[in-house]
């Protein structure tokens, strides 16, 4: 019996090839790759730690090791990124966005990871992740950093970086943390539009577009894993995200 979860057949078919190793010479692998990208699942999902993880999936230290590989040859983000364009095209849009939407989060950090940081106004010591979706919610960058760094200053290269991966972006959406610096740099150094949502005043309403991202974040917080930040390197911390976006988009492609 599998685990909730697990990837099914047909979802692993759509990735199994980013697993597969470059290098084909020498001894067959003892574990199918499946069973190794379940475990890092079931570790993103449950929250466990490593060595926790369950004795009918492969030893943890060969499960580390895969994941640790993968981080470092950019898989999970290559991955993504080919299955968000998969989900736009299955929902009749074109494979790149045009319109990017950034919030953050700040999150308490369980160890002295590095850039950890203060966040005044949320009583938060840890990370801040920055992320950028598109209309339908797809991850299109992420970005962790010292919760200290405030999302005027911090906004503006999350915005380059999404750019830079998605040329066809011509705008992108905030709310009122972004004003000022941040507009600024979108406009004279991107050469885009960053539209800024203002608060209601009175009483309650969905922000246009704004929700979008909300509803990512609320996404990721059904991955217990992400319930703080656990990971001593902000770049793990950001892959640790991106599996969870993995799992969900893989889901939405089905």
């Amino acid at each position: 019996m599998g685990y909730p979860s697990d990837l099914t057949d047909a979802e692993w078919a759509l990735i199994e090839h980013y697993f597969q190793p470059r290098d084909r010479r020498g001894s067959a692998s003892l574990h199918p790759r499946k069973r190794i990208v379940d475990a890092i699942l079931y570790v993103v999902k449950s929250g466990c730690q490593w060595r926790m993880l369950p004795n009918d999936f492969p030893p943890w230290q060969t499960v580390y090791d895969h994941f640790s590989r993968w981080n470092k040859r950019g898989v999970w983000e290559t991955a993504l990124d080919q299955l968000n364009a998969l989900h736009r095209q299955n929902n009749g849009r074109s494979a790149s966005p045009s319109y990017g939407i950034i919030d953050s989060q700040s999150v308490k950090t369980e160890y002295a990871s590095e850039e950890r940081g203060i966040d005044g106004g949320k009583k938060v010591k840890g990370h801040k992740r920055h992320i950028v979706v598109d209309i339908l919610g797809n991850l299109l960058h992420v970005s962790v950093h010292a919760a200290n760094c405030s999302d005027t200053v911090a906004g503006g290269p999350v915005m380059a970086r999404a750019a830079e991966k998605y040329p066809s972006i011509e705008a992108f959406s905030g709310d009122a943390g972004y004003r000022g610096t941040a507009v600024k740099f979108v406009d004279e150094t991107l050469g885009l539009v960053l539209h800024i949502s203002t608060k209601i005043k009175d009483g309650w309403a969905v922000l246009p577009k704004r929700w979008v991202v909300e509803r990512t974040f609320a996404w990721l917080g059904r991955f217990r894993r992400l319930s703080k930040d656990f990971e001593i390197l902000t770049g793990t911390a950001e892959n640790m995200i991106r599996i969870a976006m993995l799992k969900k988009t893989l889901a939405n492609c089905g």
